[in-house]
């Protein structure tokens, strides 16, 4: 990870991270604790192997167990942390989970935020709010790339499911003059996604382990591809200038490498960087799926003075070596 030194705004600053444990989750709590910040992390599931626990960075911080869509708790946790600034990242993540189980997707995703939202509205020491949207929020679009004013129109379970908390955070901040803002990433990838049914964490297992990697579409789907690395600084990065700006509550921002590029093409880059001949099996199975999708992140650049880290290929290079890593050590 970039060094990262202990920061006025975040040093002792009682922040909240919901999702802790998720591939987001545990890059942005180590990144926070190298600010300085006291961080409180929401976890629902016990999960040993998360980048959380495997980087020693949960012994670093308060843990509180329970779920999103536990209202009281949030207001309970809320108030006796104190919590100044909070980042919302708790979600059912998995477009193929959401297809089949729509109803967990909605009450994590959507009613998840909401209950959120309202705790933080009644607790009066919160001061930013950062909420993780998604590309996904802006359904399939016929003019691309997607900017901050394209309408929100996702049509299938897990689209629908982000479109709707993005609104919601936006009447919260409307309707109530909540600080929160909303973040719209691309695909995340990096070390500690443990959802090996990604395409990123499964094609490198797969080569590891000597096997074809498997693209469960027809290849062809594109895809905005974004380092989690990146977001971890882009999502501390929206809180700083929240606290420095208030107009910004209920304003969106993309954050993408604006690069465009296929399933197909992604595996082929891993493939050629771990130095591996064999060839993808495409099964064409994929449902419900968009097939283009494209961000602008002219916004972010513009109005925050952002820029990516990392390049694609370093990202994926980093990406590569964490996986090696933690299945050398989970398999030698």
């Amino acid at each position: 990870m970039e060094t990262v030194e202990i920061s006025p705004f975040w040093r002792d600053r009682p922040t909240l991270v919901t999702g802790a444990t998720g591939l987001v989750g545990g890059w942005l709590v180590k990144r926070l604790v190298g600010l300085g910040a006291d961080v409180v992390c929401l976890v629902r599931d016990w999960v040993p192997q998360a980048e959380l626990v495997q980087s020693g960075t949960l012994d670093r911080v308060k843990t509180v167990r329970g779920d999103i869509c536990d209202q009281s708790l949030l207001e309970r946790v809320l108030g006796e942390f104190e919590i100044n600034t909070c980042i919302h990242l708790a979600a059912q993540t998995i477009v193929g989970i959401a297809n089949r189980n729509p109803v967990s997707t909605f009450e994590a995703n959507i009613a998840g935020t909401w209950r959120l939202l309202e705790a933080c509205r009644r607790s009066p020491a919160v001061k930013q709010i950062v909420m993780a949207s998604s590309d996904k929020a802006y359904g399939d679009q016929e003019v691309l790339p997607y900017r901050e004013d394209t309408p929100l129109a996702g049509r299938h379970p897990y689209d629908v499911s982000k479109s709707c908390a993005d609104l919601i955070a936006h009447s919260y901040a409307v309707s109530y003059g909540l600080p929160v803002v909303i973040t719209r990433c691309g695909n995340f990838y990096g070390g500690g996604d443990l959802n090996w049914n990604r395409i990123v964490p499964g094609t490198i297992r797969s080569i590891l382990r000597g096997q074809a990697p498997v693209i469960r579409s027809d290849g062809t789907l594109v895809r905005d591809y974004f380092y989690v690395e990146d977001g971890a600084a882009a999502y501390t990065l929206l809180a700083e200038k929240l606290a420095e700006n208030p107009d910004l509550r209920g304003e969106a921002f993309n954050f993408s490498n604006e690069i465009q590029l296929s399933v197909l093409e992604l595996v082929e880059r891993i493939l050629h960087s771990m130095h591996c001949g064999l060839r993808p099996e495409i099964r064409n199975e994929a449902t419900n799926e968009i097939k283009h999708q494209y961000l602008s992140a002219a916004k972010a650049r513009e109005q925050l003075n952002w820029s990516p880290l990392f390049s694609l290929e370093a990202g994926l290079e980093r990406t590569i070596r964490w996986y090696q890593d933690f299945l050398g050590a989970a398999h030698g």
